[in-house]
């Protein structure tokens, strides 16, 4: 389901879930994310990830965290000046 998140655009792991259909299952979702090998994270857009309230979730992982918003900027996704929070009507994508 992942793959299918196109480039420029973001979702959330409650959203993931719900397609999976299991909306209770977020954290699922970003424990299974998290716990890619490092041959796959090329093959699927984990970085199109975040939470619920537009952010990136890697709590203790700073350089993981930089990674992620370094990837989605290179994607044309760009976080509010002086803010971490995307605008899921400009970036998100919940179909």
């Amino acid at each position: 389901m992942v793959k299918k998140i196109p480039k420029g655009k973001v979702t959330t792991y409650g959203h993931i879930a719900l397609l999976l259909g299991n909306p209770r299952a977020a954290r699922a979702v970003g424990y299974a994310l998290n716990s890619l090998k490092k041959d796959r994270e090329s093959e699927i857009p984990w970085q199109r990830v975040i939470n619920r309230q537009g952010r990136i979730s890697f709590k203790g992982d700073v350089l993981r965290a930089d990674l992620q918003r370094k990837i989605l900027q290179s994607e044309g996704v760009f976080f509010a000046l002086g803010d971490d929070q995307l605008d899921f009507g400009k970036y998100g994508w919940f179909p």
